[in-house]
C-alpha cells in the first residue's frame, strides 16, 4: 500500500508542500503525525521542521515504519536527522502531556476505531494552544465530509481555527484549549 501512498499521482492532488503549510508546521516546532504510514509526508514535515525540530513518525504497523526507515536511508534523505520512528496505537499514545506544538494527520482519523478517544489523546499530548491538523483527500473511500471533521474536534474540545483546501483535498486545523 505504500507505493500508493507515495505515487507521483497522490503528490500531484495532494501537494506534500502545500499539506505541510496548512498543518501549521514551522521551523523548530516539535511534532507529531499519527498514522504517518510509509512517510508521504513526514520527510517534507521534516525538512520544513529543520535542524532544531523534531518530528514523531507514529504508526501500528511496523511495515509501514520499516518503509520510512527504509525511505530515510535513500541518498536523497540521509541528510534528514529529527524524524524519529514510533510504533504506538493513537488511541494510547506513549507520550507525556503538553509534548507537542502540531499533531497532523493525513487521511487517518476515520481509519481509527474510536475517533474521538484518539482525537482527545492527540490533545492530551499538544501543548497549550498547540495545533491540530486533519487533512483529508477525496479517493479516500472512507472520505469525511469537511463538517464531519470540524464536528469530530470541535466534539473532542478542540477549537477550530482554519479550513484550507477543497473538496477533493482539505486541512481543517484546530487549536488545543486545556482545561484549568
Amino acid at each position: 500500500m505504500g507505493f500508493l501512498l507515495d505515487s507521483d499521482f497522490r503528490k500531484k492532488l495532494q501537494p506534500p508542500d502545500k499539506l505541510i503549510k496548512r498543518s501549521g508546521i514551522k521551523e523548530g516546532m516539535r511534532i507529531l503525525e499519527v498514522g504517518c504510514g510509509s512517510g508521504a509526508f513526514t520527510i517534507f514535515a521534516a525538512r520544513v521542521s529543520g535542524i532544531k525540530g523534531e518530528v514523531y513518525a507514529l504508526d501500528i504497523q511496523p511495515r509501514m515504519l520499516m518503509q520510512l526507515k527504509k525511505k530515510l536511508s535513500r541518498p536523497e534523505n540521509r541528510d534528514i536527522k529529527n524524524i524519529k520512528l514510533v510504533e504506538g496505537d493513537a488511541h494510547k499514545l506513549p507520550f507525556n502531556d503538553n509534548s507537542f506544538d502540531v499533531v497532523y494527520t493525513v487521511t487517518v482519523l476515520q481509519e481509527l476505531p474510536d475517533q474521538n478517544r484518539a482525537l482527545k489523546e492527540m490533545k492530551r499530548v499538544l501543548k497549550p494552544g498547540g495545533i491540530l491538523a486533519v487533512s483529508e483527500f477525496l479517493p479516500d473511500p472512507d472520505y469525511p465530509l469537511k463538517s464531519t471533521t470540524i464536528r469530530l474536534g470541535e466534539e473532542a474540545g478542540f477549537i477550530q481555527d482554519k479550513v484550507e483546501g477543497n473538496l477533493w483535498n482539505y486541512t481543517v486545523r484546530f487549536k488545543a484549549q486545556k482545561s484549568m
